[in-house]
């Protein structure tokens, strides 16, 4: 089944030359056919190819999805050209009485920032409040995992020594849970953070359950046992050349940063190795399938 987009959107052409089906929203508007509604919270400075990426994810399901995307009223994008921003994105403003299936929230590059300093960190909040009696089922990636975790159970972010750069191994801690149907036994994720999660914390609350974890990357995957909130401290979602873009960017800034580790196959720049993949699409269909397709209601809540 289709994910249902803007034909003008930059992602509807790019999904369409990897066959994944897209279909545009009159096309769409036609059908009898009661589609999963997705919010997409995109906190990400590179919002286009965020967007692109997880749609890639959710358009490889079995599934019809609407995606509305969603942007910070108290914070103006300086990456993305705000025509695009007018034309493709909604605040909060304009979806607090709408009830969605799922919602996804990215990452951001603000983590070395206490959370309250943050400039849409009361915006977040609210959006976070609300999601409790609107939405069916949330996922939260990187930083947008850090802030979940804080928000929703006080669990601090820690400091790294070093940057967390690469593609890591990770393994399930609960191989039977169905977000993880599918996997094996090693996955791998790729990681581009320098705070952490205070994991003593978190395995020892009762709401939350550990699904995944490495020895080099620390907890990776993690579940409230009501399975309304899952947190992805990676960015399962990157294509093959992201982390390649952060690594040159930083270089070019002057900064301290080493080649993200086993992602490059050779001494070069050149041959990625895209291991992470077929993770990031079980993540998300096993997701939309278990915990958000099979789980919300025909009717959303309110009828609305």
């Amino acid at each position: 089944m289709p994910i249902v987009i803007p034909k003008e959107l930059p992602a509807f052409d790019i999904l369409t030359k990897e066959k994944i089906f897209v279909m545009p929203k009159a096309r769409a508007n036609a059908q009898d056919i009661r589609p999963i509604e997705i919010a997409i919270v995109n906190l990400m400075p590179t919002k286009i190819d965020t967007e692109t990426q997880l749609m890639r994810l959710l358009g490889n399901s079995m599934l019809q999805i609407n995606v509305t995307l969603v942007n910070m009223d108290s914070y103006i994008s300086k990456n993305t050209p705000q025509s695009h921003m007018q034309k493709f994105y909604k605040v909060f403003d304009e979806i607090k009485d709408r009830y969605f299936d799922g919602m996804i929230i990215t990452g951001a590059p603000v983590e070395t920032m206490d959370f309250d300093k943050v400039a849409y960190w009361k915006e977040l909040t609210e959006i976070m409040a609300w999601s409790d009696s609107h939405v069916t089922s949330t996922i939260h990636i990187c930083w947008g995992a850090q802030a979940g975790l804080y928000y929703h159970y006080g669990i601090e972010k820690v400091a790294l020594d070093s940057k967390l750069f690469g593609i890591y191994e990770v393994r399930a801690e609960d191989k039977y849970d169905s977000l993880l149907k599918g996997m094996n036994d090693k996955m791998f994720i790729p990681m581009s953070r320098h705070t952490s999660i205070d994991e003593d914390k978190l395995r020892n609350t009762p709401k939350l359950k550990v699904l995944a974890s490495g020895k080099e990357c620390g907890i990776a995957i993690v579940k409230s046992v009501d399975n309304k909130r899952f947190f992805l401290t990676g960015h399962s979602e990157y294509d093959r050349t992201t982390l390649k873009k952060e690594y040159l960017r930083d270089l070019e800034k002057g900064l301290d940063i080493q080649k993200p580790i086993n992602y490059f196959e050779d001494d070069g720049l050149y041959n990625i190795d895209l291991s992470w993949r077929s993770t990031a699409h079980l993540l998300f269909n096993n997701w939309l399938n278990y915990y958000v397709y099979q789980v919300t209601p025909y009717v959303l809540f309110g009828g609305k």
